[in-house]
């Protein structure tokens, strides 16, 4: 499933670069607005802090909600106390797009992460233009010369890498690669089964000065509160935000990691 999601979305860039060649593209993340700082928007506190996601859909779970406004969504998100916004950008089984990213870009004042399954300079350069301050690097879809090169671009263009993992192997890569915004997924991108308790028996494995996160596998304050316990600093939430009303989620996510 991660091998076809990723050449997928490679396959769309491509499609893309035919209409929007690399040159144009790379002018425009050059000459973009510089990325907001997204490793003190998430630095440890003394609570919790959420990186809320605009979702429509997944492969697991299908149609979650039709969005038609994403930089509404997303300002929702704002009020209700996330410190940066998830855009989903994947087309095929996500229904987002770069326009989303752009929208909520527009309207929120927190940093805002391009989700998806980006294997290319390309898509780098692509997540800038759109005005990303983060982009995920998924440490299970990449050979490590493949993630080192990607990881340092991001970096080189001022955004910050959020690295993605699922494993003690995985995780030691990331350290080797000295990222400091890591995440550890619950969902088992091979089975999409959830496991809520890899990110604890990982906790440990993190680097010192990396900023901690939990992924999936939130959809009620308790999830929140026993990856907090874990030791998260940050924990990303999707599906229970756009299923629900999401000022007031977010307001119970917070308390219970607080």
């Amino acid at each position: 499933m991660l091998a076809d999601l990723t050449a997928g979305a490679v396959e769309d860039s491509e499609r893309r670069r035919l209409e929007r060649p690399f040159d144009e593209v790379e002018r425009r993340a050059l000459a973009q607005t510089p990325a907001l700082d997204a490793l003190a928007a998430l630095a440890p506190a003394d609570r919790v802090k959420i990186i809320a996601e605009v979702k429509r859909a997944s492969p697991s779970r299908g149609d979650l909600a039709a969005i038609p406004d994403p930089a509404l969504q997303a300002a929702r998100y704002e009020e209700g106390g996330a410190s940066a916004i998830s855009v989903l950008t994947e087309e095929r089984r996500f229904k987002g797009s770069l326009a989303d990213l752009e929208a909520v870009r527009a309207r929120v004042a927190v940093p805002v992460l391009r989700k998806d399954f980006v294997a290319t300079e390309y898509q780098v350069l692509e997540a800038r233009a759109a005005g990303a301050d983060l982009v995920l690097l998924i440490v299970a879809a990449l050979e490590q010369p493949q993630l080192t090169r990607l990881h340092a671009l991001v970096q080189q263009l001022g955004m910050t890498p959020l690295v993605e993992t699922h494993s003690a192997d995985e995780l030691a890569r990331a350290s080797d690669l000295g990222a400091r915004l890591i995440g550890v997924n619950a969902r088992n991108l091979s089975t999409f089964e959830l496991d809520r308790d890899l990110f604890g028996r990982l906790a440990d494995r993190f680097p010192a000065d990396a900023i901690k996160i939990a992924e999936s596998a939130v959809l009620a304050p308790d999830d929140v509160r026993h990856y907090r316990a874990g030791g998260a600093d940050v924990v990303l939430v999707g599906e229970a935000l756009v299923t629900s009303e999401p000022v007031a989620t977010l307001h119970a996510f917070l308390e219970a990691g607080s």
